[in-house]
């Protein structure tokens, strides 16, 4: 069997240096959709190094190593074929703000493998630390089509019931045609998002945006439009990746203000509003 869930789960975490710095913020922030327009106020906090501030999902390529579903990818126990690979979901919690530059030592382990039946999921964890004490922590949900149904753990159920009501907030993000040739650029090569061939081979007609980038251009549209532009307010962060998006689609992003909590749901606007991202939750002071 391709996935050994004992011996993934017993493997020994990997511990290793990851660096950062202004440019890999910056150009993670273009990559999200950050700088339309390029002299607004508001944009320019995330596009000039005078003002900068880090959007938290930046966590999920500090240091332009391998992200979480690539990585666990290569973990002991694990063979598989990218073809067949999903991002399912993604869990960030954040222990403070992110510094514009910085080093750490982030430590990645298999934190779960759970049988779906038709198809397996594994839990990639993700801790970073600096000098000064923890920073964040991400879990990246590993969707393996084909690879479930020895009887292992179904692991608990993702799906909430979707919010009440009408949204506090709704707002439409365009995403270029390019978006996936830039945001690759902060680390994340998997072919599916720029090869039409391997994006066949895959089962789509052509290349999809990577799910962390609408996951970034989610978090920003909440943080400009609820959150009052600030960074730091945002605690935790987790979506279910729900469906593709094509670059050159647009988002329409739904939001339910809560006391600590905003609740989210994206779709596709141009497919009479497909679900993108689901079960989406920004915790906030």
């Amino acid at each position: 069997m391709p996935i050994d869930a004992a011996k993934a789960l017993a493997a020994e975490p990997r511990s290793g240096e990851i660096r950062w710095e202004r440019r890999d913020v910056q150009l993670y922030h273009l990559g999200i959709g950050a700088g339309r327009s390029a002299t607004d106020p508001d944009e320019l906090r995330y596009t000039l190094e005078s003002r900068l501030h880090v959007l938290p999902s930046f966590a999920t390529v500090a240091g332009a190593g391998s992200p979480g579903v690539i990585s666990g990818l290569s973990m002991p126990g694990v063979d598989v074929d990218l073809a067949k690979v999903l991002h399912g979901g993604q869990s960030l919690t954040v222990h403070r703000p992110l510094p514009v530059e910085g080093t750490a030592t982030a430590t990645g382990r298999i934190a779960a493998v759970y049988d779906k039946g038709k198809a397996a999921v594994l839990v990639m964890r993700t801790e970073v630390a600096d000098d000064d004490g923890p920073l964040w922590t991400n879990d990246a949900q590993i969707f393996v089509r084909g690879e479930g149904g020895w009887g292992g753990d179904r692991g608990p159920s993702t799906r909430q019931n979707p919010p009440a009501g009408e949204p506090d907030r709704t707002v439409e993000r365009p995403v270029r045609e390019d978006q996936a040739l830039l945001y690759r650029l902060s680390g994340d090569y998997n072919p599916l998002h720029a090869d039409p061939e391997f994006a066949k081979l895959a089962g789509f007609d052509r290349p999809i945006l990577h799910g962390l980038c609408t996951y970034g251009m989610t978090l920003k549209a909440v943080v400009d439009t609820l959150l009052g532009g600030d960074v730091s307010r945002v605690r935790s962060y987790t979506t279910r990746f729900a469906g593709v998006v094509y670059p050159g689609e647009t988002l329409r992003i739904r939001m339910w203000r809560g006391a600590s909590e905003i609740r989210v749901a994206v779709g596709a606007v141009e497919r009479d509003d497909a679900p993108v991202l689901a079960d989406t939750i920004v915790e906030h002071s």
